[in-house]
């Protein structure tokens, strides 16, 4: 294992502690690494139901394929272009590439044998079985050879490669059949003989399009075999008068980062256009999995023709792209999975059949998936159809595939509102759905912009702009999460509804810079990224160690965010903790803090939850010497989300919603031993140990039912 990777934080010591010392600070890879391991830990738990433990495996799995799009590919890139720089602890790219893949390949281990050993005898013992091709009995092979004929062969194009024929380009994350083909010499192949004289590689694509999961039995839709399997036992019909051996699956991983080659793009739509077609026919390759039968020989083929080594290639000793599994979570099977949980609707709106009136008189907390996200469509449904409501403005990131709030947006345009949609194009891994919902409000009157040009727009903000007894008001939804239904079911976000004018005033200015690139960097309430978040962040924390220099010493921070890497930040938290500050940081996914080292970070301490829910909500708590400030909004303290990123930040100024987030959510946080971790200053992460007699508390399921 890397030693430099393991080295941990200096010893202690009464010598001035320099707090730019990058032993002080985790790796950021590593850390997101530990974050994944989190997600593996619920699969690998037996007490979760068992479709659910497919469905983190299958997390997982899809995590770390992102992790070797983006980071992977990042480091890759520095090594390949001789950059001699360290990240911010002290690590070269090679050094961490080193040390990803050793601990990566455990992490692989254990997943193939929760999968293996676990979750599919288990699946099998429920009546749901994946059957081997060569384990089906001789009818059910014949039937799925019709199968084959008629719904597979047609749409299969083998691929040889010989000189005239070059090695075929592999497309990012595409399961394939790699075998060779022999001449059958008891075959006079005629005048073509010469064609038919040698071996050949052939790369067969598995079709994207057919399911991985083919069911046996049209009766039984419980029994399944593989895909690829059917196509390796029926490949002889691609081949007549040769002599294919055996096939074995690879999957190649390529990079997926475009937006270095957007943020100088004149037009961003039409070059976003151009780079994701680019990026699928071009992008370099990064990571080959493969089964482990596959012969060396193939393999250093493989290898060389794509252009990789050794140190990139992942024997999968198992199912290959389990996400491909995912089909069966959509069987009826309630018995497997987590319970359905009640959604709630706020007090006030339920009450009340005008959403308007009710937010004009209190501010109302949203917290999802608690509570139905149908409030915040129904506030942007009501919106649109409303006589008096004169505009509505959005910041849209991923809004999902069928989204019903875009719907309202183009029936407000359609219902002589002005309506204006930042569609954000950069946002990754949903750019060609957002280039799709750009082009369908612009045709329908909707003004959209496409983002701004070096930043990327993250806010989760509405506006909506009403006429009421001869004056406009103005109401906000200010959010933690997208504007997406769908994920809204499994992630955890806060949300605000607020006619407050301050707020309402700062959201209009906050719509003038994303539309007309006008300035303003006095707002009252607002804190937007990258123009004051960061300077108001350092001042609360720095106004934390006054309060703890005072004679009530009682400087108190406590936040929870997704990800911590801002060296700034961190910096700022380690001279709080120095100076008596309490802090604690509910951190999801990347820490590169180290807590709990003497003289440095004693005062911080460091939780992840990883749970039945996605956890996204961002909260910052300031204790201000005991009058407390609440913010929340779309924004991590990372250097990206602060300096490189429009984020927008909200503060909870009604007494009553103050009181509940710090009471009634972060406490209740702090109290969780069931999905809770702890971070140790060396990077690694250990499960709270409850004392026998206190009872499990699991926060996320606290909230559930819980009225606001």
């Amino acid at each position: 294992m890397n030693p430099v990777a393991q080295k941990t934080a200096p010893a202690k010591s009464k010598k001035t502690i320099l707090l730019d010392d990058p032993r002080y600070l985790l790796n950021r890879e590593l850390s997101w690494l530990e974050f994944n391991r989190r997600v593996l830990d619920e699969a690998l738990d037996e007490t979760t139901p068992l479709l659910e433990r497919l469905k983190f495996l299958s997390i997982f799995s899809t995590n770390l394929d992102e992790f070797f799009m983006i980071r992977v590919s990042g480091l890759k890139e520095q090594v390949a272009e001789g950059i001699r720089g360290t990240s911010p602890d002290g690590m070269t790219a090679l050094e961490q590439l080193l040390e990803i893949r050793e601990r990566v390949l455990p992490m692989l281990a254990d997943q193939i044998n929760c999968l293996n050993k676990s979750v599919l005898p288990q699946l099998a013992d429920a009546g749901i079985n994946i059957v081997s091709h060569k384990d089906l009995h001789g009818d059910e092979k014949k039937k799925l050879e019709k199968y084959f004929l008629k719904n597979i062969f047609p749409v299969l194009t083998p691929q040889a490669v010989d000189v005239s024929h070059p090695f075929p380009y592999v497309s990012n994350l595409s399961l394939n059949l790699g075998l060779n083909v022999e001449p059958d010499k008891s075959f006079d192949h005629g005048k073509l003989t010469y064609l038919y004289n040698r071996n050949r590689f052939v790369r067969l694509k598995l079709p994207p399009n057919i399911p991985r999961l083919i069911p046996i039995h049209d009766e039984k839709k419980t029994d399944y075999t593989l895909l690829g399997e059917i196509v390796a036992a029926n490949v002889g019909y691609l081949f007549p008068n040769m002599e294919p051996n055996k096939a074995h699956l690879f999957r190649l991983t390529r990079d997926a980062d475009i937006e270095l080659r957007v943020d100088e793009a004149s037009d961003i739509l039409r070059t976003m256009e151009r780079e994701l077609h680019h990026q699928k026919r071009f992008s370099f390759p990064v990571r080959l999995e493969i089964t482990p039968s596959m012969p060396d020989k193939m393999v250093g083929y493989l290898t060389d023709s794509i252009g990789l080594t050794e140190r990139d290639v992942y024997r999968i000793d198992g199912f290959l792209n389990i996400p491909d599994l995912m089909s069966l979570y959509s069987l009826e099977r309630r018995d497997l999975k987590d319970k359905p949980i009640t959604y709630s609707i706020p007090k006030a709106i339920k009450q009340s059949e005008n959403i308007f009136d009710v937010i004009k008189k209190q501010d109302v907390l949203l917290h999802h998936p608690f509570t139905a996200y149908s409030t915040v469509t129904d506030f942007i449904d009501a919106a649109a159809e409303d006589e008096n409501v004169r505009a509505i403005k959005i910041c849209l990131y991923r809004t999902g595939k069928d989204s019903p709030i875009v719907k309202s947006l183009i029936n407000a345009s359609q219902n002589g509102k002005q309506v204006a949609a930042l569609v954000e194009l950069k946002a990754r891994f949903d750019e060609e759905n957002n280039i799709e919902w750009a082009r369908r409000l612009e045709n329908e009157g909707v003004h959209v912009i496409y983002g701004m040009r070096g930043l990327k727009t993250h806010s989760k903000v509405t506006l909506v702009v009403r006429y009421e007894k001869d004056k406009l008001r103005r109401y906000v939804h200010l959010a933690t999460g997208n504007y997406n239904p769908t994920t809204s079911r499994i992630y955890t976000d806060l949300g605000l509804l607020t006619a407050d004018e301050e707020i309402g005033k700062d959201a209009s200015d906050l719509f003038n810079f994303l539309t007309g690139y006008s300035f303003k960097n006095d707002y009252n309430s607002l804190l937007v990224a990258p123009i004051n978040m960061r300077e108001k962040m350092l001042e609360f924390i720095e106004r934390e160690i006054e309060h703890q220099k005072s004679d009530h010493k009682n400087g108190r921070i406590l936040a929870k965010i997704n990800s911590l890497t801002d060296d700034k930040i961190i910096r700022a938290l380690y001279r709080a903790s120095q100076a008596g500050v309490k802090i604690d940081l509910i951190v999801r996914g990347i820490c590169v803090l180290r807590p709990g080292i003497e003289g440095l970070s004693e005062n911080i301490r460091v939780i992840s939850i990883v749970g039945r829910f996605l956890e996204h909500s961002r909260i910052f708590y300031f204790g201000n010497g005991g009058s407390a400030e609440i913010y929340t909004g779309s924004a991590d303290w990372m250097h990206r989300n602060l300096d490189r990123r429009v984020e927008a930040i909200a503060p909870i100024k009604d007494p009553e919603l103050r009181r509940y987030i710090k009471e009634e959510i972060l406490d209740i946080y702090l109290q969780d031993n069931v999905n809770t971790q702890i971070l140790n200053a060396d990077g690694t992460y250990q499960k709270i140990t409850s004392d026998a007699k206190k009872k499990l508390f699991d926060s996320q399921m606290y909230f559930v039912g819980k009225d606001i």
